[in-house]
């Protein structure tokens, strides 16, 4: 199966136009999709499970691709949900019904193979063997070694509430000449959502939480900012340019001032023909790099993927980005441990500590870079002193010291900061 995906990536290198999508859609794709599934998920409106549908697989599957071929097959209207982002906000979900995740998940692999190889560099977001570190490493590495003086770390306002349809399809179009693979994109598109019991139009957007939205959302950005930068941004400019994209997250890096402001307007201009606009409030212009750091003794910052890049110096002198967790994210961090012992303070004092641990070691592999285990113990001291509070709250007679916790951790540690990614090779 593989390999028969691989033939699709082997004539989108060769050929402009890629076309016969429809027919990698069939009983065998649609088959390992299922078995690909995750078991225990949200259901959508549908209310099917993988394992209901695994009942009459055969069955199922079959009736499925003959209504794709009758074209009677209709996607159902995503299920959105808002899930808490810890800082008070919600973050909107949709959620696909069963059959609608299965082509959705074929249609994902199709788009991956026909876009991977005409996506650019810098482009990290969603694509395979590609990751947030990556990112991260490609503009610490931008800055230290290249001409930046200046950055404009822009914000796209609600972008994947805002995608165009209309635009997106023919973004397709450019790349794909296959009518009926389209229409299915189509009908996904405009598939509409149901919240709180009430049906909306979809007349753009892609829902977070589709199965083949984060790369239709790659395609828009490839066309709206990617190639825009890299075909005319930097050609206009005399100065060194640079773009680092993880999804709708970019930086954009500069060697001069002028260009950068100018930029900026351009940016502007260039998101407002294709439906989009700039947080304002979240986006700024600044002087950083080893030029920068000599003439401004302002500390100058900014976020990019959790973290905070900072103009700083080694202990002998020299310039370095120094990247740490950002208190935004070391905040919501510490909530969320928080509101976690609250809701697990039963068991012993082992189990407690056991699941604390493989709660608390997602946060060390992505923070876990080079410079940054300073911020990765503060979250460890958090973590421990929150442990011992709620530990002391459940003890009704005031048992527990520190004396004796620490006892128990020599016992039963908690798992310590390490660094799992190297940013600095």
């Amino acid at each position: 199966m593989k390999k028969e995906f691989n033939n699709i990536r082997v004539q989108s290198n060769k050929f402009k136009i890629v076309q016969g999508l429809m027919q990698y859609v069939n009983v065998e794709t649609l088959t390992n999709e299922h078995k690909r599934q995750p078991k225990h998920k949200a259901v959508g409106i549908d209310g099917v499970t993988k394992e209901e549908y695994n009942y009459e697989l055969e069955r199922n599957i079959n009736k499925l691709v003959e209504s794709m071929k009758r074209f009677s097959y209709k996607p159902k209207a995503v299920r959105r949900v808002h899930i808490p982002k810890g800082n008070g906000k919600f973050r909107p979900l949709g959620i696909p019904s069963y059959e609608d995740k299965l082509v959705q998940g074929v249609m994902r692999r199709i788009l991956n193979n026909v876009y991977e190889d005409r996506f650019l560099e810098t482009s990290y977001g969603f694509r395979e063997g590609r990751n947030p570190h990556q990112a991260i490493q490609e503009v610490n590495q931008t800055i230290m070694t290249k001409k930046v003086n200046f950055i404009v770390d822009a914000d796209i306002k609600g972008f994947f509430d805002n995608i165009d349809h209309k635009w997106l399809i023919k973004f397709l179009e450019n790349d794909i000449e296959d009518k009926k693979f389209l229409r299915y994109i189509k009908r996904f598109l405009y598939a509409g959502v149901i919240e709180n019991m009430k049906y909306y139009e979809s007349d753009k957007g892609a829902p977070q939480g589709g199965l083949i939205s984060p790369v239709l959302a790659n395609v828009y950005l490839h066309y709206v900012l990617d190639l825009w930068f890299e075909k005319r941004v930097k050609k206009q400019y005399k100065g060194e340019a640079y773009i680092v994209r993880y999804a709708d997250d970019f930086v954009c890096m500069f060697q001069y001032e002028n260009e950068a402001k100018k930029f900026y307007q351009e940016l502007k201009d260039r998101l407002k023909k294709f439906g989009l606009e700039i947080e304002e409030d979240k986006t700024k212009i600044m002087p950083f790099g080893r030029f920068a750091r000599k003439n401004n003794k302002e500390v100058k910052t900014f976020d990019f993927l959790g973290f905070t890049f900072i103009n700083g110096k080694t202990r002998t002198n020299k310039y370095r980005v120094v990247i740490k967790t950002s208190e935004k994210k070391l905040k919501l961090k510490r909530k969320s441990v928080k509101e976690w012992l609250k809701a697990n303070h039963q068991g012993t004092f082992d189990e407690i500590v056991d699941k604390l641990n493989r709660k608390i070691i997602g946060h060390y592999r992505y923070y876990g870079i080079n410079g940054n285990y300073r911020s990765l113990n503060k979250f460890y001291n958090y973590v421990e002193k929150a442990l011992y509070r709620m530990l002391s709250r459940r003890s009704q007679r005031r048992w527990l010291n520190w004396e004796r916790f620490n006892k128990k951790l020599k016992h039963k540690p908690i798992m310590k900061p390490q660094l799992y990614v190297n940013i600095w090779c």
